[in-house]
């Protein structure tokens, strides 16, 4: 076996492509990129939320479904949340850091972020309006893989099952 280390959101694009067999990376990663590759485990750990999330006052536009302004790092997630999940017309704006800021400056009513302890939330004024979704390291394996190597494969995911248990 080969081993290299990538950026996660590189992860599931080395393993669609098949310069990796196997990844490793986290769900938020898999849902924001849209990459075709089989999610076959949850390793159980780097355990968090993807959450909605502002300040008090923003609960009642989410209950009302008016139309607001979405600041995330994950766009996609955040669009497929509140068009297919709360069918909620939202404007999505796109951030790389910071994303806090986004309701404190007025640029946004609400975030989706992940949420691990809700400390840097708190500190900024914020709160959790809405969990997304859980979220956790996963293996992803490439399609082609899983049927030409697939003995291989699923031996390795039997035996990474045995450790969890």
């Amino acid at each position: 076996m080969r081993f290299f280390l990538a950026k996660g959101p590189d992860v599931p694009t080395y393993v669609e492509y098949g310069v990796a067999d196997i990844g490793v990376v986290g769900k938020d990663t898999i849902l924001e990129e849209q990459r075709r590759a089989y999610e076959v485990l949850d390793l159980g750990f780097g355990k968090c939320r993807m959450c909605v999330c502002g300040p008090k006052e923003a609960k009642e536009l989410l209950q009302h479904h008016e139309r607001i302004r979405v600041a995330s790092k994950y766009p996609n997630i955040a669009k497929d949340y509140f068009y297919n999940k709360k069918y909620q017309t939202v404007d999505i704006i796109k951030l790389s850091g910071s994303v806090e800021l986004g309701p404190i400056v007025g640029l946004a009513d609400v975030i989706v972020d992940i949420v691990e302890t809700g400390s840097t939330l708190h500190e900024n004024g914020l709160e959790v309006l809405e969990e997304v979704c859980p979220l956790s390291a996963r293996m992803i394996v490439n399609q082609v893989s899983m049927k030409m190597k697939s003995e291989r494969i699923r031996e390795l995911i039997m035996k990474l099952r045995e450790i969890e248990s």
